[in-house]
């Protein structure tokens, strides 16, 4: 068996470490610690260490707290209840046209989330067979304002689908949508390299020049909230604890 770079840069490196949420340092943290180079172990390791036990409506308040708004988009929701969280790679296209899904597949880079704009519910332009492509692809989710078919497969598939909608039908392979370039949704501008984070609850999305900030906030929050958890579990009400008593 062969040896590769990145087997090198990787040796000696316990990429699943992680620390506990008091202990998480996020200084010098960057979106680009969203997946590992070979030099940013540190910063890796406490990213994840975060962002696998916040949640979106965490990272929205701290979102809200920095802003005063809130980052999600409500209209789309989760198909399969699974969380995930990572950069966006986007597309615009027609409904008539799930061609541009198959090209966004290829184009994107492993670890990418795809997030697409349809102009209307009326096909799908995701799926089954788009899921396992994706998945295989190393996409990590895809995000649809719009609609998505096969829910009877995507309620199982180990691939994490949002969408605004589905519906049994689809268009043709076009191809003719755009590829990684800023749209618009619901009034928020979305660019190539934003921040995601959807579960359960929803999706948000952080601009990449906002990322650091509301990773900090959303750190505060959780700690803040670990806290009452603790607070309630000693026998304290959350009135007496937001000072309502």
């Amino acid at each position: 068996m062969s040896i590769s770079p990145k087997d090198v840069l990787n040796k000696n490196k316990n990429l699943n470490k992680r620390i506990a949420v008091g202990k998480i340092n996020l200084k010098n943290v960057s979106i680009d610690d969203l997946k590992y180079n070979g030099k940013n172990y540190d910063e890796y390791i406490n990213l994840m260490s975060l962002l696998e036990v916040v949640s979106a409506c965490q990272v929205s308040d701290a979102y809200n707290g920095i802003t005063k708004r809130s980052g999600t988009i409500q209209s789309i929701k989760p198909v399969n209840n699974q969380k995930v969280f990572g950069s966006i790679f986007t597309a615009e296209t027609s409904s008539d046209d799930w061609g541009t899904s198959a090209l966004a597949i290829d184009e994107a880079s492993e670890g990418d989330i795809l997030f697409f704009k349809v102009d209307s519910e009326d096909k799908a332009i995701w799926g089954e067979l788009a899921s396992t492509c994706a998945r295989d692809n190393g996409i990590k989710a895809t995000v649809i304002y719009g609609s998505a078919r096969d829910f009877d497969a995507l309620l199982h598939i180990d691939f994490p689908v949002f969408a605004s909608n589905f519906c049994p039908n689809a268009g043709s392979a076009l191809g003719l949508g755009t590829l990684n370039e800023s749209i618009e949704v619901e009034g928020m501008k979305i660019n190539p390299g934003d921040f995601f984070i959807g579960d359960e609850s929803g999706i948000v999305v952080i601009p990449q020049e906002l990322f650091t900030k509301t990773m900090l906030a959303a750190l505060d929050v959780k700690v803040k909230e670990s806290k009452i958890i603790n607070d309630i579990s000693n026998g304290r009400t959350l009135a007496e604890i937001v000072g309502l008593k």
